[in-house]
């Protein structure tokens, strides 16, 4: 099934995608700062979310890695 119509595959993108803009963001700032507006601007988002509310991604992250790895 895709991850469009499986809820939780949803989130699971959506976590990867704040953690590797975030971690992008930290070894080369200037690739997501240009782009803060437009379609790339998605992704200098997700970098400020993963950033600001790091503690609250980082315990989602765990969340999901229990709830794939026992409860699947």
């Amino acid at each position: 099934m895709s991850a469009i119509f499986n809820f939780q595959s949803l989130l699971t993108v959506i976590l990867l995608l704040i953690c590797t803009c975030a971690y992008v963001r930290a070894l080369a700032p200037s690739l997501l700062d240009k782009n803060k507006t437009g379609i790339l601007g998605i992704f200098w988002k997700c970098a400020r979310i993963g950033e600001r509310k790091s503690p609250w991604v980082a315990c989602c992250c765990v969340i999901m890695a229990f709830s794939i790895l026992f409860l699947q």
